[in-house]
């Protein structure tokens, strides 16, 4: 009988244990996340872009409250567009290697997080050397005692204030170059001018390609189209006085204009129509004299230069 009762206590006192005994809590467990794969990809231009960051995540134990997705590191700071999303653009993005990192976060307040490596590339440039032969495009704008002398195919563009006969002469140069070859969604770089001093001037003194006590020159974009065969002193199209470059004074008989940067310009060029360029003086105050080679120039070397880098 005793032995019975000590069994009966013993069993008692495990179920009085079993049932006082506080169940452990289940450890919650993060969220796994997936931020992408790394990759490499080509820009679609060279001043930046927009990508794309998706990610995804999934709970074991429970569900996905949120995500975050940060900047680690970059060559600069980009915009990240939404984000609290598991997928977001990325804007102002450049040429270089950034790591993003997405946090995904569950219902019981465990993270999760994963980087992604982005590594963007320049696209490549194309460069575009213009310098034609006999530039249907040039066009010689001049008035002489009131009179219109303009006209094609001359040895020279020019910017002169001059006499003829006693009679006061005023000489400006229009040209263009075709840039019809590069895409209207191409982004320009940089373009590049050069223009080349006669050294056997048929205006202004005969003997010097630059005269004057101030023969300073302006170059503008002209902002109306004109026709090469009807171009008149008195139709000569309009220049644009946002983007138009200040050309200082020369003392130097000759002095040929390289890489003058025209940039500005040809952008304009490709977003509101090709019009060309308008070379004049600044001040037109006579017997003063720019004179350069024309590309009907004996010297292909000398004819008008026009070198446009861009990227699509």
């Amino acid at each position: 009988m005793k032995n019975i009762k000590q069994v009966l206590l013993i069993a008692f006192t495990i179920l009085s244990f079993v049932a006082c005994k506080k169940d452990t809590p289940t450890e919650n467990k993060p969220p796994i996340v997936n931020a992408g794969n790394d990759t490499t990809f080509q820009l679609s231009h060279a001043q930046g872009d927009t990508i794309l960051l998706s990610g995804s995540a999934t709970d074991a134990d429970g569900q996905i409250a949120g995500y975050t997705w940060t900047q680690i590191s970059g060559p600069n700071t980009a915009k990240i567009h939404y984000p609290g999303a598991a997928s977001t653009n990325v804007s102002s993005v450049i040429a270089g290697k950034y790591v993003f990192q997405l946090m995904a976060t569950d219902n019981k307040g465990a993270t999760g997080v994963k980087t992604v490596t982005i590594n963007l590339t320049l696209p490549p440039v194309v460069t575009l050397n213009l310098q034609p032969s006999s530039n249907q495009t040039e066009v010689r704008i001049g008035i002489v005692g009131g009179q219109d002398i303009s006209g094609q195919n001359f040895k020279n563009i020019a910017a002169v204030a001059w006499t003829v006969n006693g009679s006061i002469a005023y000489i400006r140069g229009l040209f263009k170059f075709d840039l019809s070859s590069i895409p209207a969604t191409a982004k320009i770089l940089t373009a590049k001018l050069s223009l080349y001093s006669d050294p056997a001037p048929t205006e202004g003194n005969l003997v010097d390609a630059n005269y004057g006590n101030n023969n300073a020159m302006i170059l503008q974009r002209a902002v109306t189209n004109w026709n090469v065969s009807t171009a008149s002193w008195q139709s000569q199209p309009a220049g644009d006085l946002a983007t138009q470059i200040s050309i200082p004074h020369t003392n130097q008989s000759t002095l040929d204009l390289i890489d003058l940067d025209v940039t500005a310009q040809v952008k304009s060029m490709q977003q509101y129509g090709n019009y060309g360029f308008l070379l004049k003086l600044q001040d037109e105050n006579i017997y003063t004299s720019r004179i350069f080679c024309s590309s009907t120039a004996n010297d292909a070397s000398k004819h008008p230069k026009l070198v446009v880098q861009y990227s699509y």
